[in-house]
């Protein structure tokens, strides 16, 4: 089944160690920004691009995740359940594949927020979704337009718009900005259990299937308490210009 994806699977499952003190008694996904919690950033931002449907993936703290969600109806809302094991990105999608269905979906990093410039983000991504000519399509940020990133970058874009990673040693000029939509059958042949998104990546990139856009505007990686700190000015200034 192919076509312009409907369903989305946001990762919230995550310990969010590197937000101590905020997560020790509260899971990340629910840490406020601009008095919301991040998770609710993500889900309206899918609600606005059509996104009807959101399987939410728990572990740490998990109860307080599912009380908070529990009434929430645009998207509509399935848990999938990792109290036993986390199981990374790539092995979270494989055990949500039974609620995801069989066509092409969104996976969204719960810690990924933005400012944009022009339209939905989302919304674009979606429209440039192609799956005759791509399994994976990746979010990118420049790193210049980042905020909560201080990395070398994760890939490059050639003139012919194909994607390379970084090579070691290199700086590159792209972050990836915490957001794919991939293909179910990428996942047949891999394990259950923990793995990363990065295996049905690469796969898709020495196939030449691994496409992807820019984000247009300010990414905000918000995964530590002075990210925060700096993404709560960055909305302050935004609300007071």
């Amino acid at each position: 089944m192919s076509g312009k994806p409907t369903r989305a699977l946001v990762l919230a499952a995550g310990l969010g160690q590197r937000m101590q003190p905020l997560t020790d008694k509260l899971p990340k996904p629910l840490v406020r920004l601009g008095g919301r919690p991040l998770l609710d950033h993500v889900l309206e931002r899918l609600a606005a691009a059509g996104i009807g449907e959101a399987v939410v993936n728990v572990h740490y703290l998990p109860e307080q995740i599912e009380a908070h969600l529990r009434n929430r109806t645009v998207p509509r809302i399935t848990i999938s359940d990792e109290r036993a094991q986390i199981l990374d990105t790539g092995g979270a999608v494989k055990k949500a594949l039974p609620l995801l269905g069989d066509a092409p979906f969104l996976v969204h990093n719960s810690d990924s927020v933005w400012i944009e410039r022009q339209g939905s983000t989302l919304a674009r991504m979606i429209d440039a979704w192609n799956p005759e000519t791509m399994d994976s399509l990746l979010l990118l940020a420049p790193v210049a337009a980042s905020l909560g990133y201080d990395g070398s970058g994760d890939f490059a874009v050639g003139e012919d718009g194909r994607v390379r990673r970084r090579q070691r040693g290199e700086t590159v000029p792209y972050v990836f900005a915490g957001v794919s939509i991939n293909q179910p059958h990428q996942f047949a042949d891999c394990p259950d259990g923990a793995f990363s998104l990065n295996r049905v990546w690469d796969e898709a990139l020495a196939a030449g299937r691994l496409a992807s856009i820019a984000h247009d505007g300010l990414w905000m990686h918000v995964g530590t308490p002075a990210a925060l700190a700096d993404a709560e000015r960055c909305l302050d200034g935004l609300n007071a210009a």
